[in-house]
Order: C-alpha cells, then sequence, then structure tokens
C-alpha cells in the first residue's frame, strides 16, 4: 500500500498544502491542478506512480486546503501561483522534475519551465492547453467578453463557473459512463471554492488567464529548442479545452506523444487506467 504524506510548508508567508509520496531520492513528478479542483484529483494516480518516483501535488494558493488570503490581501495571478510553486520546489529540494499539468496547471507550469528550462525533464499535459486552438469558441466566449471588460454583466457570465451544476458539469460533460464519476468530486470543489471571499479570487484568476495567451509563442519556442518529451493524453470530448489543443503540440514538441481518450475535463475520473497505461511507460522512457 503507498504511504502518501499530507504536509504543509511556509512559502512566502503562506501555507501551501501538498501531498507528498514516493522514495525521496527517486525521479521527482510534480503533479500540478487545475479549476475548480485541488491535488485531491490526482488521489488515485498518486499511488499509480509512487511506487518509482517521488510523487509531489501541491494545492495553488487559494484552491484545496492551502491559504486563502483574501483578493484585496494578495496579487492572484499566474505569476504569482507559479513562484509560489517554485519557492515549495526549492525549500523541498526539488530542481529537476517532470511535470504533470491539467487546465490551471498548465500556465503555471509552462511558467516554471520558461523560468528554469533546464529543471523540466519531461512534461505530461493532460487537458492542459498551450495554443489558442484548444479554447473552444462556446466556452471562452463570456470568458473573452470578460477579460476586455469587467463590468456586472460579464461577471454574472463567469460567476456560473462558480455553481455547483457547472462544477458538476465539468465532470460528467463526455464521459459515456457517468456512474464511474464519484459525485464526491464535485461537491468537494464546489465546498472549497464556496468559501466566503473565495469568489474573489476566482474572478481575480479568471480576469488573468488572458496573460497566458500571449505566452504560447514563448512556450512553443521552449518546446521546440529544448526537445523536452512531451506526452499529450486529453479528454477528447472536453468542452473546455478541445482535442485541438492537444493536436497543436505536435507542431512544436519533439516527437510529442498525443492520445485522444473518450473522456472529458477530468479524464483521471472515468479513464484512469489508460491514462496510467500511457503515463508510466511514457515516463520511464523520458526520465531513464
Amino acid at each position: 500500500m503507498t504511504t502518501i504524506h499530507h504536509r504543509y510548508a511556509a512559502v512566502d508567508g503562506r501555507q501551501l498544502f501538498y501531498r507528498d509520496a514516493g522514495p525521496p531520492g527517486a525521479p521527482a513528478v510534480v503533479l500540478l491542478h487545475g479549476f475548480p479542483a485541488s491535488s485531491f484529483m490526482f488521489r488515485n494516480l498518486i499511488p499509480a506512480l509512487a511506487a518509482r518516483y517521488r510523487v509531489i501535488a501541491p494545492d495553488h494558493l487559494g484552491f484545496g486546503l492551502s491559504d486563502a488570503p483574501p483578493a484585496d490581501q494578495f496579487s492572484y495571478s499566474f505569476d504569482s501561483l507559479a513562484g509560489l510553486t517554485a519557492g515549495l520546489l526549492g525549500r523541498l529540494g526539488v530542481t529537476r522534475y517532470a511535470m504533470y499539468v491539467h487546465d490551471y496547471g498548465a500556465p503555471i507550469g509552462w511558467r516554471l519551465a520558461l523560468a528554469d528550462p533546464a529543471a523540466v525533464m519531461a512534461i505530461v499535459t493532460q487537458n492542459g492547453n498551450g495554443y489558442e486552438e484548444g479554447l473552444t469558441e462556446t466556452f471562452w466566449k463570456p470568458v473573452r467578453e470578460y477579460w476586455h471588460e469587467q463590468s456586472p454583466q460579464t461577471e454574472q457570465a463567469v460567476r456560473l463557473a462558480l455553481t455547483l451544476d457547472a462544477i458538476r458539469r465539468r465532470y460528467l460533460h463526455g464521459v459515456t459512463d457517468e456512474s464511474l464519476v464519484s459525485p464526491d468530486t464535485w461537491h468537494h470543489d464546489y465546498d472549497l471554492v464556496s468559501r466566503p471571499g473565495n469568489d474573489r479570487i476566482q474572478l481575480k484568476l479568471i480576469a488573468d488567464y488572458a496573460t497566458n495567451i500571449p505566452l504560447y509563442p514563448y512556450l512553443h519556442a521552449y518546446l521546440r529548442d529544448s526537445r523536452v518529451p512531451l506526452l499529450a493524453v486529453w479528454g477528447r470530448n472536453d468542452e473546455i479545452l478541445g482535442p485541438y489543443g492537444a493536436r497543436a503540440f505536435a507542431r512544436d514538441a519533439h516527437r510529442a506523444e498525443i492520445h485522444l481518450l473518450d473522456g472529458g475535463h477530468f479524464l483521471l475520473e472515468s479513464q484512469l487506467d489508460t491514462t496510467v497505461g500511457l503515463v508510466r511507460p511514457f515516463l520511464e522512457r523520458a526520465l531513464s
């Protein structure tokens, strides 16, 4: 049975929660979650990787069990979340690692890689976008309007993402057998993003997501220049970050491995075994 440690670390005066498993001296794999989730989304993936790797899965500030200072007391941005993640890895003595990114975890991971290209030994992107093609038109239209003008009307539209129904849909849309997805998932996420003041945190990050688009050309150049091994394993029915975003990695990543599976945004809930069956041999090849 895999032993998973549940720890806290102070980084720049903030308490970050993280899950830590596997041999301390083994190659590190860092799991970076998305919205509206936390490291809880990796609860079943961690045991599948921890026999061979040290697996570290933090909760971003404002998410999960990490601190969530009010939005008027902390400048929430993808830059700041990436900085805290880098600080946590430094505190843990992790200088080289593979990363597994999902949703918001992708722009955090891209910033880590651009800041220290030599640190990243391999990338697994599971519905973690790096191309404009991945941003589906229907879902992102109200978000783009919010980027352009933050008014009561545009805010009301993006606030729908914080409702229980919307979070439930993120888990179930595109899943052939919905009974595979535990309701614990969306209730867990909803309870945590519904803490007093957390709505303002999430609105800050939704607005700041606009900064990720200009970052994409730098990411593409990094992929070409570094030739870092990359595996894209994607729920092809994702209505948020579509399959074109997965296929696009083939343009820039050296010998990118791309797999579109029958699933949605949270692929680990319905296609865990298939995903693990792709990730483990990829990491063996990349980290050996």
